[in-house]
């Protein structure tokens, strides 16, 4: 044992020495740790005349030649034997000639040359004292029962590479705390993402001091399933990574379905306890490889005495390589080609815990069209692939198209593709020098050299040091700046852009101007109950007066640089009753007294479309409790709704219109096409179907109206229904008092819950209410009331069950 492992590893090795003492059945349960440190193996494997050593092979193949030499610890004198076996599958005996033996005393007989056969599918090598007799008792063992120690071996394999991860995560750790304990903090979630195993979060809270010994005390849940080795490797990718770090199980392909935790790869006492004999006790063995020996690794002492330990050690599967599913863990963008230079990836821990993956570069494309090459390392303290010496500059334009490039075991494979601009000191640039408007946020596009490598970008007025904006990289490699000047005053202010390698930073100077309104158009069709403004700064509208008519501003929206504005009339009858072509003047009124007149023509009356009902076919929510909303005209927004409307007068349908839907407020629309959920029953009616939130975005909710559109005509708004969003509720607990206990998630959608459909009589739930219980009533029957916040009039019920 390494004397800088935790304290509490250091008592595994005594753990096992209680467990030579103890039961057989204390035997078979013993510590999963695999610490007791057994005899050592050189192996080198040759395919193509490449060779390479058994830690750089993720895999076997037909013809491949291996070396493989036993080798004792240094200061033992214990002889060994050695029998390597290729087996075919569980139902097939290996052949005599697939067994191959090796003694460690003999130096002309030390070392197995083997090439691997035709259908061979796994490999296994037995080591077993001199004590313990020949090869022919193990030779017996394996053809009586070829299935267990397929299996066996299959687990065996994942359950190394479980260990060479745990490794990997304990050694970064400690060096992590031997060079900056507070830092434990920030490295130990890149760590656990980067190798697939599991944060404790509750360790952080910890004084630092302790932190380290928290986050790598407990072996036996750390280690998460490697989404690599798996078979769902090929649907995770793609995926959010935290799917992956979620499974505590997961069904293998080839490997049958194994535990979470390191070393425990299903019983592997029970199941070595299958082929045991009054002679040969097998017991399972890690391989842990580095500086190419392959060290075994035993989680029970070997027995020299009869029945003698046969050490079991897995080799890698005789199969087609698997390239590593890599893929881009970081937002598309441009990287900074500098020194500190990180590839962000992810999808397969065993590149940083294992030297599968080696002779890694980044190939970098040339102006020219020709490639330099930059070698790179796996660090998972970061995440990724880091640059290893200088970057190799040359004739690069201002974006470098770059692939990581490498091999995998003895077969080449390409990586994620990146983006890069190198640090340059050159000047910035607004693509708009008039963008900046005060009186609101205003989005500033600023193009330069070096876009990968600004590190922030501020706003400085006057002598001030600067504030921080929020900023983003664009797909065209410029930054998108967000400026807010809605309190500023008009003036001149300069945008700092600070960059990786530039001495100071780039200073764009532009001047915040206060934009006057200007007006495009005042439509009216006739027989609306509204009008609209269109035109810039519309903000600064105070009022819009047509004769005996005043209208208010309503919802502004900005569109293609274009502010509309809603009007609404204080008499909406006597605006519908305005006939169509009539010339009107109206009076507008902005802000701080000024005003326009502008001249207004009547449109003709828009089509008229009457609603006639609406039916809704609720979601399907696994896991969660059926809630049940009964307000007429009240939906829940992942429901699916379909709806029919009727066109009056010489209106007809031909289903080449679209039906525009939008919520009563504007902030969000969709439009919906014919032939996709867009139907004519005939030229009079027609049908819609859609989903809210797939069409309106997951955060719209409230009052939905819709509209015809043909031909840039557009139909007056109807109103529709109203959609609400739902909490989801995993369980409903009551006892026989009828107190309940609500369990889920997004329980701030509730205002208050309840006996009653009276919201008054109910019980209120606090703004901004983050957690994930709720303790009420129920009313008879078991159901309790939720009163919605999306819609104060609507009431949705849970029954409990």
């Amino acid at each position: 044992m390494r004397a800088s492992l935790p304290g509490v590893f250091r008592l595994f090795p005594i753990l096992c020495l209680f467990g030579l003492l103890a039961s057989a059945v204390a035997v078979r349960a013993a510590s999963s740790s695999f610490d007791l440190v057994g005899p050592r193996l050189s192996v080198v494997v040759t395919r193509d005349g490449v060779t390479l050593p058994l830690e750089r092979v993720p895999n076997l193949a037909e013809g491949d030649k291996l070396e493989i030499k036993l080798e004792s610890l240094p200061g033992h004198d214990e002889h060994y034997r050695m029998v390597a076996v290729f087996l075919r599958g569980a139902v097939d005996r290996p052949e005599k000639g697939w067994f191959r033996e090796a003694m460690s005393w003999k130096p002309s007989n030390a070392t197995l040359s083997l090439v691997v056969p035709k259908s061979a599918q796994q490999m296994a090598l037995f080591i077993v004292p001199e004590s313990g007799g020949g090869a022919n008792a193990i030779v017996s063992a394996v053809r009586k029962q070829p299935g267990a120690f397929v299996r066996a071996v299959q687990e065996l394999n994942q359950a190394s590479l479980d260990r060479a991860r745990l490794d990997t995560f304990l050694r970064e750790m400690q060096a992590a705390e031997r060079k900056q304990p507070a830092s434990l903090a920030a490295v130990s979630p890149v760590l656990t993402r980067s190798l697939a195993v599991k944060l404790k979060a509750e360790c952080l809270a910890q004084p630092t001091e302790l932190q380290s010994a928290c986050l790598t005390g407990d072996r036996e849940t750390l280690l998460l399933a490697d989404t690599h080795s798996s078979a769902l490797a090929d649907t995770l990718a793609g995926t959010p990574t935290d799917l992956a770090f979620q499974l505590s199980a997961t069904p293998q392909a080839g490997y049958g379905s194994y535990s979470s935790y390191i070393g425990v790869v299903r019983d592997l006492f029970r199941m070595f306890g299958a082929f045991q004999s009054t002679q040969l006790q097998f017991i399972p063995a890690l391989g842990q490889m580095a500086d190419g020996r392959v060290t075994v690794l035993l989680n029970t002492p070997v027995s020299f005495a009869k029945p003698t330990s046969v050490m079991v050690v897995a080799l890698p599967a005789i199969e087609a390589p698997k390239p590593p599913p890599l893929r881009r863990s970081a937002p598309e963008g441009l990287l900074c080609a500098d020194t500190d230079l990180v590839l962000p990836v992810e999808g397969a821990p065993l590149i940083y815990a294992t030297g599968y993956a080696h002779d890694m570069t980044l190939r970098l494309k040339r102006l020219d069209g020709t490639q330099a090459e930059l070698p790179v390392r796996a660090d998972p303290s970061v995440g990724g692939y880091v640059a290893v010496g200088a970057l190799p500059f040359g004739p690069f334009g201002p974006v470098i198209a770059a692939q990581l490039h490498g091999a995998w075991g003895f077969s080449s494979f390409d990586g994620p593709s990146f983006l890069l601009s190198k640090p340059d000191d050159g000047p910035w640039q607004a693509t708009d020098r008039t963008a900046l408007v005060v009186g609101r946020s205003n989005e500033l596009e600023l193009t330069g050299p070096g876009a990968g490598c600004v590190t922030r970008v501020a706003l400085r007025r006057g002598d001030s040091p600067g504030d921080t904006l929020a900023w983003k990289q664009a797909p065209n490699g410029a930054i998108i700046a967000t400026v807010p000047l809605e309190k500023a005053e008009p003036g001149p202010v300069a945008i700092l852009i600070e960059r990786k390698g530039a001495t100071a930073p780039a200073v764009v100077t532009l001047r915040a101007s206060q934009q006057a309104s200007s007006l495009d158009d005042l439509s009216i069709h006739a027989g609306d109950d509204q009008a609209m403004l269109t035109g810039t700064r519309l903000d600064q509208v105070a009022a819009v007066t047509i004769g005996a008519l005043t209208f208010t501003p309503g919802a502004l929206t900005r569109v293609d640089k274009q502010d509309r504005l809603v009007l609404q009339p204080s008499d909406p009858a006597s605006l519908r009753a305005i006939e169509p072509g009539k010339s009107l003047a109206a009076d507008i009124s902005f802000v701080g007294g000024r005003h326009r007149t502008l001249s207004v023509t009547v449109a003709p009356r828009r089509t008229s479309v009457e609603f006639v009902r609406i039916t809704a076919q609720s979601a399907a929510r696994e896991g969660t409790v059926p809630i049940t909303v009964a307000s007429p005209g009240v939906f829940a927004q992942d429901a699916r709704l379909t709806f029919a409307f009727r066109v009056d007068g010489a209106a007809s349908l031909t289903g080449r219109e679209t039906i525009e839907i939008a919520t009563a407020d504007g902030r969000a629309a969709a439009t919906v096409q014919g032939g996709k959920g867009y139907d004519v029953q005939d030229a009079k009616t027609g049908i819609v179907s859609f989903e809210p939130a797939e069409a309106l975005g997951p955060v719209a909710y409230g009052p939905l109206r819709f509209r015809l559109v043909r031909d840039g005509e557009a139909s007056s708004w109807t109103p529709l229904a109203t959609i609400v969003r739902l909490p989801e509720i995993h369980s409903v607990s009551c006892t026989a008092g009828k107190a309940c206990k609500l369990l889920g998630n997004r329980f701030f959608l509730i205002d208050a819950v309840g006996t009653t459909e009276d919201a008054q009589q109910s019980q209120r739930i606090a703004d901004g209410f983050v957690g994930t219980e709720i303790v009420t009533r129920a009313a008879a029957g078991g159901r309790i009331f939720l009163h919605l916040r999306d819609a104060p009039q609507a009431v949705a019920t849970v029954t409990a069950r």
